[in-house]
């Protein structure tokens, strides 16, 4: 392909994004394929000659799109959305084309200074303290995983990564039972282990750890000869939006001299909206490390999760390594890459400034707001019908909810709902139950798309009944 082709094509499928995207709402939500069908339409050989570009692209949409769920769907309301606003989109179609691998600040300068004053703008945004910094991850759970990594090396002396953890007895980590499962995985690969992660019991009506048992557990591991490295608390947790009281929990931590992490991945976005931080952003800023995902709910396009750190020494102590051909000559200057695990860093930053300039802060919180009031008063319309239990109450647009019936019939009406295709949900579980879950956060949804939800619940309970 030359460059002339380059723009035709581009052009091409500029038009048939905007296409696809005016028509989404046609679209049955989740692919209506099954397990096997796009491998089946693949060649199992790879091509020996070239394909014309028209061939590929109709290939594209043959075998591709029947496959592809619709996460952009206005009446995608699983998981947590992982938004893409048109102008964060034409920002990764530039990173794109020039193509930096941006891991040093000689390697592209915009990007690295971008980045610095980006991660600034989010701060001022979220009402951090002065002097927060950070940097953009990929996704929440890299931050995560970084943010073990330090509670470990700070816990050890700085001797984990030169020693190893062998003789390093048992360190543990605390964190609530409603923790996504990223912080499982942090554990396991950190290398400090399942059993070391000691989950405490949750309390109230925001569900939060239990900072009583929480100091319980770390006096008693302490007594055992343990050695407690640090607390993982959450705002907005993944199953139903469970949030901790961050002040109690940096409480204990400051107590113990704990490395204290703070998982917002979902709901962070929330608190560039001054009346819902209190009470669910109370402490966030005497917190070692934040994690939030501009990606979920803030509408910049995949990959771009943001990490604060109020001490960012404490990270590059654990993370930095600095061969001969990395170094930068005779200028002081940050280099990301030595903040984080992956050493080859996209131009994230980019898309933030895009989107922020192109709606302001005012035009993303409207979003916010609307999602969150719409979000209740669907949560009010399903309470008031008879075959409907409010399981959890709304945590800013997340509820849950179950219909008559054991755990399997809550799993049957997700997927006859799924199969129907024109709303998308999950299941979760809450004190042993199966539970529906309705996250409402799609960038380019309407109250008419999540009043919808109610009729189309209604409608297929009362088919299966």
């Amino acid at each position: 392909m030359n460059w002339d082709d380059f723009s035709d094509w581009g052009a091409k499928i500029s038009q048939w994004a905007a296409d696809y995207h005016k028509g989404i709402r046609d679209l049955p939500v989740r692919a209506q394929t099954k397990p096997g069908d796009i491998a089946a339409l693949l060649s199992s050989t790879p091509p020996e000659t070239a394909d014309a570009m028209d061939t590929i692209m109709a290939d594209f949409e043959r075998i591709v799109m029947p496959g592809i769920t619709h996460w952009q769907h206005p009446r995608f309301f699983a998981y947590f959305p992982s938004n893409a606003a048109p102008p964060s989109m034409l920002a990764d179609m530039l990173t794109t084309t020039v193509a930096a691998q941006c891991m040093l600040w000689q390697t592209s300068p915009a990007a690295t200074e971008m980045e610095g004053v980006m991660v600034d703008w989010l701060r001022q945004a979220l009402g951090l303290p002065d002097g927060t910094s950070g940097c953009i991850q990929d996704s929440a759970s890299s931050a995560t995983l970084s943010a073990v990594l330090t509670m470990r090396e700070r816990a050890t002396g700085w001797r984990g990564n030169r020693e190893g953890l062998s003789a390093m007895g048992r360190l543990r980590i605390y964190c609530s039972e409603e923790v996504h499962s990223s912080i499982d995985r942090a554990c396991w690969v950190a290398g400090i282990g399942q059993e070391n992660l000691v989950k405490i019991p949750t309390q109230g009506p925001h569900h939060a750890m239990d900072t009583a048992a929480l100091t319980a557990a770390v006096t008693s591991d302490i007594d055992a000869g343990h050695t407690p490295a640090g607390i993982i608390a959450i705002t907005g947790g993944t199953s139903i939006g469970a949030c901790d009281d961050l002040s109690a929990v940096i409480e204990v931590a400051k107590t113990h001299d704990l490395y204290a992490h703070l998982d917002a991945a979902w709901a962070g976005s929330a608190m560039i909206c001054p009346e819902f931080r209190d009470p669910f952003w109370h402490g966030a800023g005497d917190f070692d490390s934040i994690v939030f995902n501009p990606h979920k709910w803030l509408g910049a396009q995949f990959d771009c999760s943001v990490q604060f750190l109020r001490d960012p020494s404490q990270q590059l102590n654990t993370l930095k390594i600095e061969p001969e051909y990395l170094k930068t000559s005779g200028q002081a200057v940050t280099n990301y890459s030595e903040w984080t695990i992956p050493l080859g860093r996209r131009f994230r930053a980019l898309k933030l400034w895009f989107l922020m300039r192109a709606y302001g802060l005012e035009g993303l919180r409207d979003r916010i707001r609307n999602h969150v009031a719409w979000a209740h008063a669907l949560c009010d319309i399903l309470r008031a019908q008879d075959h409907i239990e409010i399981v959890t109450e709304p945590m800013l647009s997340l509820f849950s909810f179950r219909v008559p019936g054991d755990d399997a019939a809550q799993q049957r009406l997700v997927d006859a709902l799924n199969n129907d295709g024109r709303i998308y949900l999950t299941q979760g579980m809450y004190q042993g139950r199966k539970m529906i879950r309705f996250s409402v956060g799609q960038f380019d949804c309407t109250r008419d798309d999540v009043m919808m939800a109610a009729d189309v619940i209604t409608e297929i309970w009362k088919a299966q009944s």
